[in-house]
């Protein structure tokens, strides 16, 4: 097993992108904590792990502040004694233009996209440098490339994730190494929220595979960026989004 006996952290795991991710990590060894803010579905996660032999814990958190990251952290070194990998991946999305975009909306998305990186980060740094190793992994997206019509605040923060991961990097190394996912259209809840990938299929026709992407397409890449079969890379914004940003 890849990641036996690891230790991971993913936020934003009780769904999608997030909860593919956990249960990759848990079937190749991983002891995951799964975070959200649905109980229901959160505990829905940890159980189909343990269906599978894996083992997991859930625990309800805002990662957007800096109490709730702090909790998280301090709960998963008195549950499983350490930090090993660290994917950040709670995210909100933003369909206000730019004119009108309330200061209140651009915030909040701008904490859970942003900022609860930086707060987990702090949080999780000394414990992975204390051991000597560790990894982070953040989730950008194919906005921290290139502007999108009505989705100001969104792309916005997806562009500072992208340069947070880079800072990152040069800041936590040698010991952490930190890089980002940058995802295209993969069909989770939040692509339901907003029309599905009907509505989104012109993003499918400029996609060379022809294709959305699933939940899976981006856990196979987290868990690569997780493990020493990418010693080498860091600092990096990996596109997985079917070369529709090519």
């Amino acid at each position: 097993m890849k990641l036996q006996d690891k230790v991971a952290i993913v936020t934003g795991s009780t769904s999608g992108m997030g909860r593919a991710t956990a249960e990759l990590f848990a079937k190749e060894g991983a002891k995951v904590v799964v975070t959200g803010r649905n109980e229901e579905r959160a505990k829905a996660v940890v159980d189909a792990i343990k269906a599978e032999g894996g083992e997991a814990m859930y625990l309800i958190v805002d990662t957007s502040n800096v109490e709730g990251c702090k909790v998280l952290v301090d709960k998963t070194i008195e549950a499983y004694g350490t930090l090993d990998i660290l994917v950040n991946n709670a995210g909100m999305l933003s369909m206000s233009p730019v004119a009108e975009v309330s200061l209140e909306e651009w915030d909040k998305v701008f904490k859970v996209n942003v900022t609860s990186a930086l707060y987990l980060m702090q949080q999780a740094a000394p414990i992975m440098k204390a051991k000597g190793k560790g990894v982070i992994i953040n989730t950008a997206s194919v906005a921290s490339f290139a502007a999108h019509h009505g989705f100001g605040a969104y792309v916005s923060s997806k562009h500072a994730i992208a340069g947070l991961t880079k800072s990152m990097a040069f800041e936590l190394g040698p010991e952490i190494r930190v890089n980002a996912i940058a995802p295209g259209l993969i069909h989770t809840a939040m692509v339901d929220s907003i029309g599905g990938v009907g509505v989104l299929q012109f993003m499918i026709d400029q996609c060379p595979v022809k294709r959305a992407g699933k939940p899976e397409d981006i856990a196979t890449v987290a868990l690569f960026l997780a493990t020493d079969d990418s010693a080498f890379i860091d600092g990096q914004v990996i596109k997985v989004d079917g070369g529709y940003e090519c």
